[in-house]
């Protein structure tokens, strides 16, 4: 994948996970993806198993999820590494920012795994 194809797929990405369209969300991994959380000591398998249900949870417990001010380091054909700005509101208000940075590695366009390193409390346990 090209360069600007690869950064467009990432913000295409977060665009879905901060629209909370599950299948969107998920139609961006391998089937067989795994999403680490190495700050939370976390692992998710499969896309339509534990990342599926990690989505869910996310989406249950807040009113709304933003992703932006993004910084990326891409390297074509498969590597895409995000930097960006969290903030997220519970269904009382309560608003959460956060600083973190993901690693995307692609396998045939699509996301096979994903490490996650996040500041303050774990938004997807």
């Amino acid at each position: 994948m090209e360069h600007q194809n690869l950064k467009s797929r990432a913000e295409a990405y977060f665009a879905a996970v901060d629209e909370m369209n599950l299948n969107r969300v998920l139609s961006f991994f391998h089937p067989n993806a795994v999403f680490h959380i190495p700050t939370h000591g976390l692992i998710y398998k499969g896309r339509d198993d534990e990342i599926a249900k990690m989505y869910q949870r996310l989406f249950r417990r807040y009113k709304t999820v933003w992703h932006g001010e993004f910084e990326h380091v891409i390297e074509p054909p498969d590597k895409i590494a995000s930097r960006f700005q969290v903030r997220n509101t519970s269904f009382e208000d309560v608003k959460t920012f956060k600083s973190n940075c993901n690693y995307f590695y692609l396998q045939n366009d699509l996301f096979s795994s994903v490490y996650v390193y996040m500041t303050g409390e774990n938004s997807l346990s």
